[in-house]
């Protein structure tokens, strides 16, 4: 997935559910019906669909954190390290 790939500059027009990437030093948005994932998937399925769609091993996602918004948007971020 290349970064200028209109697929990765979703603009949320709060209709869409989207999950919101930060991953390699940047922020994406993608509709989450891109990813096949409903606001109810697994933390692992989000992390293994997102792994897909940016074409990365999985395993590079492991440690990402899901964070499940009010609205039905998903965030998948690094785990924050604190100290």
């Amino acid at each position: 997935m290349m970064n200028n790939d209109p697929r990765l500059n979703f603009r949320p027009d709060g209709r869409t559910a989207v999950l919101h990437l930060r991953f390699d030093g940047l922020s994406r948005d993608i509709e989450l019906a891109l990813l096949d994932l409903g606001v109810a998937a697994s933390d692992s399925s989000i992390r293994a669909a997102v792994a897909r769609f940016v074409d990365v091993p999985a395993a590079e996602l492991s440690g990402y954190v899901v964070e499940r918004h009010e609205n039905g948007n998903l965030t998948l971020r690094p785990e924050a390290v604190f100290g």
